[in-house]
């Protein structure tokens, strides 16, 4: 019997409620649907890993984690460069973290993914927005209901590294266990038959946490396992085309498609 598992990336109120801090145009109804599913597939489905976006407000992709000249705050959505830090247009609030951070900046650049962009505080630890939407929570305790416990897995605690993939920072810290790569997690994901992938935003979060995955994986046959739910994922406004660009990526090397409504009807 084909072992079904469920992999959700951060389903999180700041990212689909409406009013939500950094909130992805579509995700309720992306959650609505996948809740539908989580519902109608509960007696099939045998394992759940939900990732948490979970941030403190001092973070490096955050405001108050830099200032300029005058004292000033970047706004959310300033993209903040190598240069930039390393000639003082933008430096770490607390100066004495300017050094680590000119490294920092440096090997972003080198990994040639995202530039460090300064996002609205989001999902901060304890707050309403860190909550898992609220359909998508209650199909996911129903499914609990059977004796089951879903994964609940945090990233992005450590202030001094994105963490868009759970499977690894953008800038592993040598001295912080939960920014390196996530083994359990994959090898869990590698004893399923079935990957059913879901979750915001298609063009970060869920992006890289699923080509980490697939770059982990120790065979190419297990990217087959990978089916991504196309109506339960959106991508941030104004990176559509790399959300797109991520799915015929991921298509080409063996990655499936389907819808939540299709799934296993």
């Amino acid at each position: 019997m084909s072992k079904l598992v469920l992999f959700v990336v951060d389903p999180q109120q700041d990212f689909c409620d409406p009013n939500g801090t950094l909130y992805v145009k579509g995700a309720e109804k992306d959650m609505s649907r996948l809740a539908k599913m989580v519902h109608r597939l509960k007696n099939k489905i045998d394992d759940i890993h939900v990732t948490l976006d979970s941030h403190h407000l001092v973070d490096v992709a955050h405001p108050l984690f830099w200032r300029n000249s005058s004292g000033k705050h970047p706004n959310p959505f300033t993209i903040i460069s190598y240069s930039d830090v390393k000639n003082g247009v933008w430096v770490p609030t607390n100066i004495s973290w300017k050094k680590r951070m000119i490294e920092y900046v440096e090997a972003l650049e080198k990994g040639g993914k995202y530039p460090l962009c300064v996002w609205p505080p989001h999902t901060l630890i304890g707050s309403p927005g860190h909550a898992v939407f609220p359909e998508l929570f209650t199909a996911l305790k129903e499914w609990e209901e059977d004796f089951a416990m879903v994964n609940y897995i945090t990233k992005g605690s450590n202030i001094f590294t994105e963490h868009y993939s759970i499977f690894k920072s953008e800038v592993v810290d040598p001295n912080d266990v939960t920014t390196q790569v996530n083994m359990p997690l994959v090898n869990a994901l590698m004893e399923a038959d079935i990957v059913g992938v879901a979750g915001e935003a298609g063009s970060h979060c869920l992006k890289n946490s699923v080509l980490d995955l697939a770059d982990l994986f120790n065979d190419d046959t297990c990217i087959q396992k990978l089916v991504l739910f196309t109506d339960a994922t959106s991508p941030v406004p104004g990176f559509e085309k790399q959300q797109e660009d991520f799915i015929n990526n991921m298509v080409s090397r063996g990655m499936k498609t389907s819808t939540t409504t299709s799934f296993m009807a």
